[in-house]
């Protein structure tokens, strides 16, 4: 089984505040991600830029080896942490499911990557599949200064998972995440402020 890594390095700067720190069904949704990954996943890290955040989190932590650098670090430190294949989750998806991310997986076949595209056939690649394989080409992008993870998926060829690939495991909300005020209170006013 694959090692689940919930991304918690950003600066939550379109938010304004630690977007992580925000509720959703009774839990920050930093937490609330652990706890649906440790459902399925035997492996559960969270990655970070700085360990000392997050410290009422009981997950077992990563720290950016090259910081500042987005998700590509975390991606990166996740490989060389964990020495295998890590399934990618950012935390600010509260609809990220691990039943999911394990369909993911099983499609992932002999590719490098498996990740899912939107109606328009863009990548997701903060909701997607890593094999050990992709270490070497994340840390040249690193050294080279390109941190765009498209860029990576579309270089090394990943696997393309569509709605019609998840089935009955993919919702319009499977990739939708909270990056401003506006997308974290039409979240609350969609599902009423104690529902899920």
């Amino acid at each position: 089984m694959p090692t689940a890594v919930i991304l918690a390095g950003g600066k939550s700067t379109r938010m304004g505040r630690d977007k992580l720190a925000l509720e959703f069904c009774g839990r920050s949704l930093l937490e609330g991600a652990v706890k649906r990954f440790e459902r399925l996943f035997d492996r559960v890290i969270v990655s970070v830029g700085d360990l000392s955040k997050y410290g009422e989190i009981g997950a077992e932590k990563v720290c950016d080896i090259y910081p500042g650098r987005g998700p590509m670090s975390g991606l990166h430190a996740a490989l060389v942490h964990t020495g295998g294949d890590v399934f990618l989750a950012a935390a600010d998806m509260p609809f990220a499911a691990p039943e999911a991310a394990l369909r993911l997986i099983e499609l992932c076949g002999r590719n490098d990557i498996c990740a899912p595209v939107d109606a328009r056939g863009r990548f997701e690649p903060l909701f997607a599949y890593y094999r050990i394989s992709v270490l070497p080409h994340a840390e040249k992008a690193l050294l080279e200064g390109n941190c765009s993870m498209a860029a990576l998926l579309e270089a090394l060829g990943a696997r393309k998972a569509t709605a019609q690939d998840l089935g009955p495991l993919w919702s319009e909300r499977l990739l939708m995440n909270i990056n401003r005020p506006e997308d974290y209170e039409k979240l609350c006013l969609e599902l009423g402020n104690d529902k899920c």
